[in-house]
This record gives C-alpha cells, structure tokens and sequence, in this order.
C-alpha cells in the first residue's frame, strides 16, 4: 500500500496492531507560487499538521482548461511572480525533508510534455511526489502518461464524471489510489449545490472496483463537506481554499490552517 492508498485508512488501534478501516480523506488543493513558493512551502506543512491527508499543488499554467476564475487567477499570480516547473520541484525536495504527506499534482499535459514526460516523472520520484492528475488528458489518451507514471511509481489518478456514464466501468477497472469524482459539469469553483448523480457515480465505480472515491468541484462548507463524505471516501476542496489566499496574501497562512481544521473535524464525526 502507497501513501496515496494509505491516506484513505486508519489503524483501529495502533497499539494492537489492529487491521485498518476506512476513513473519509480531506484533500485541499492550492496553486503552487500562490502568493509565492515560500508560502506555498509553509502552507503545505502546516496543513498536514492540520489534518489534511493529501495534498494536491496545482502547476500554475497559462491555460488552465478544466479551472474557474478563482484558480485561473492564482495561475496568473504565481506565473507572475516567476514559478517554474523546475522550482516546484525544488520545493517540494524541501518539503520531503520534513514532512511525508502524500503530495499529487495537478497539472496539465501541455506542461508535462513541454518540460519532458519522462523527465517530468523522473523528477517526481525524486523529489517525493506521489501522483498526478491531469484533466486534459482523457482516460484513452492515457498511454502518453501511464509507462512513464508505472517507470518511476507515480500514481495516474483518473477522473470520472457525469458524462463517463457508460466509461465509468471501463476507468474503475484500470484506476489507482484513488479516482477524482468530478461533481458536476463546467470548471471548477464554489458552488451553492452539487450534482445528486456523483452518489450514483460512485456506486458504478464500487460495482467494479473498491478504490476510493473523493469528490471534488464545488465543495466549499462544512455541510456539503458531511453530506458528499456521507457516501464517498474523500472530499476535495481547491477554490474556497485559494479564495482564502488571494484575500489575505502572505497573511493566509492562519486562515487557510483554520478553514482545513474545520473541515476535518466536520468530517471526523
């Protein structure tokens, strides 16, 4: 079992070596150089202390397809601001050296095969990153990524959403660590109500596979948090955290810990 799988299980008594159960993950989303890489750094630490059990950073890109304004925004600031590729990595080895919360990224496949795929994945495993995500590339398309990703043990995790319908069994065959259940249609971004098919989503997925399902897009309070916990492994949240960013700057640090304590004790319940 990897870090990823790890996240999604819980020993029921560590002093007895009791066999693991399952447990609803809480995994925030930021963009990495949002405001800059030392808050990044700083914020990646501190919300692992906070709870969080996985952590997705997002490789800021100039055309973020599948992201709302509030993540094209942070994009925009972190580009702005000079992050690279090869400075995410940099910072992510620093993080390693004290802190081995899973870690995935979210990116993009322009990104990817500009900078290298196979390069791209090398640099992964050494610096600790568990897996990827990458919207734009389409569950047939997969094999660009998936010999680089088996290469160097990164995780490809795949994505499913309302309109997989009869896909959905095809990708829960061949997922790993976890499946990223899209929540409805269009980027992401705060929404007042998710779409009541992901729970159906996620029941066709455990028909074929018992892998952990976490929903993300739209999940920004603690009351959607509880209510798609309630039948998923997992909940995402990415632009309610970067909202909190953009408006408290490199004073976000607080604020962000204080937003992924209570959304991990809502979920512990």
């Amino acid at each position: 079992m990897n870090r990823i799988e790890e996240a999604f299980f819980k020993k029921i008594d560590q002093q007895a070596d009791q066999p693991a159960k399952n447990k609803k993950a809480f995994i925030p989303f930021i963009t990495a150089g949002d405001p800059n890489l030392a808050v990044t750094e700083e914020l990646v630490i501190k919300m692992a202390e906070a709870g969080a059990d996985i952590i997705e950073l997002g490789i800021p890109f100039s055309d973020p397809v599948a992201e709302g304004p509030v993540i094209q925004d942070a994009d925009y600031r972190a580009l702005s601001g000079g992050v690279t590729t090869d400075k995410i990595f940099d910072m992510v080895a620093r993080i390693r050296k004290v802190c081995d919360v899973p870690l995935v990224f979210m990116t993009y496949a322009n990104p990817i095969y500009t900078y290298g795929t196979e390069r791209f994945m090398e640099n992964c495993k050494k610096v600790g990153i568990d897996g990827v995500i990458v919207p734009d590339v389409p569950f047939d398309e997969k094999s660009e990524l998936k010999p680089y990703c088996d290469k160097y043990q990164i995780t490809l995790i795949s994505m499913i959403a309302p309109t997989s319908k009869e896909r959905i069994h095809m990708i829960a065959k061949e997922a790993e660590g976890f499946i990223y259940c899209v929540s409805s249609m269009g980027v992401t971004g705060v929404r007042s109500e998710i779409s009541s098919g992901v729970e159906e989503m996620i029941r066709q997925v455990k028909e074929i596979n018992n892998i952990p399902c976490a929903i993300g897009f739209g999940i920004s309070t603690p009351e959607q948090a509880v209510k798609m916990s309630g039948f998923s492994d997992g909940v995402i949240v990415g632009s309610a955290i970067v909202k909190i960013i953009a408006n408290y700057g490199q004073d976000c640090i607080q604020p962000v810990i204080e937003f992924v304590q209570g959304m991990k004790k809502v979920m512990a319940k």
